[in-house]
């Protein structure tokens, strides 16, 4: 028996990239996964692949209307909702001086309005069930800075600081925990659709020393929503490839070279 069997999981973004993954392994865990995305084609896609276990429904999570549709969709097909995992977000590049006030608003109202509506749309059915857990996926990038990144940078940390607001409001009943992933091959994470040895170069000072995989990301996933991690909450993991630790300072002692 898998150890997701007998829930119910909403994926946000769930279409593609991480969020496909995280929708697969859920289901091969034994869970049911309503697929919340604004990408229909490729959701309906993915629904219809895995047959019975998925849904789709599509999703703005700006939206508090989308959500109320979803949360309708999930307790008709379903009856309830033990799980929610707000993957979906966005991030551009621009300097700090050149910021524009409505993209950065967009990109907020994705990245953190969207987990914050989300989890005000399904704690009350959780509550009522009596168990319930939410994932906000973060980043790397929501332990530390980076150029040309700073409304995504704001935005991770702030979903961060969100997961622990919550954890403290719905606990003991519902569990919030973020999961922080690093380099990973996704449309996001290769734009180029980088392969071999390119695809790894930019990861040589890590201690992996290569990007991650999106099943990586989606396994760690799996695990937090199950009763496995039944202790964890408002905490965070990082799923980077040791980046979080550190970086190798080139011809210094123990690095790749030495």
């Amino acid at each position: 028996m898998g150890r997701l069997e007998g829930k119910t999981a909403i994926v946000t973004g769930g279409a593609q990239g991480m969020g496909s993954a995280t929708v697969r392994v859920m289901v091969e865990e034994g869970a049911k996964v309503v697929i919340a995305d604004l990408a229909e084609q490729a959701g309906k896609s993915l629904a219809a692949e895995l047959g019975d276990a998925a849904s789709f429904c599509r999703l703005d999570v700006s939206s508090e209307s989308d959500w109320q549709k979803v949360l309708a969709h999930t307790l008709e097909v379903h009856g309830t909702v033990n799980v929610l995992v707000n993957n979906a977000g966005i991030q551009y590049f621009v300097g700090v001086e050149d910021i524009e006030a409505e993209r950065v608003m967009r990109l907020f109202s994705i990245n953190v309005l969207g987990s914050m509506l989300g989890v005000k749309t399904v704690a009350p059915i959780m509550k009522k069930a009596g168990a319930g857990v939410v994932i906000n996926i973060s980043s790397l990038d929501g332990f530390r800075g980076t150029n040309g990144m700073s409304p995504y940078v704001a935005s991770k940390w702030a979903v961060r600081g969100l997961t622990k607001a919550q954890a403290l409001e719905l606990g003991p009943v519902i569990r919030v925990v973020s999961v922080h992933p690093g380099g990973v091959n996704t449309p996001m994470g290769n734009p180029t659709g980088d392969t071999g040895e390119a695809l790894n170069a930019p990861y040589g000072r890590v201690p992996l020393r290569r990007i991650g995989e999106p099943i990586e990301v989606a396994r760690v996933t799996a695990f937090m929503a199950s009763d496995d991690a039944s202790y964890v909450s408002g905490s965070e993991i990082a799923v980077d490839g040791g980046w979080t630790a550190g970086h190798y300072h080139v011809g210094l002692p123990g690095g790749p070279e030495a």
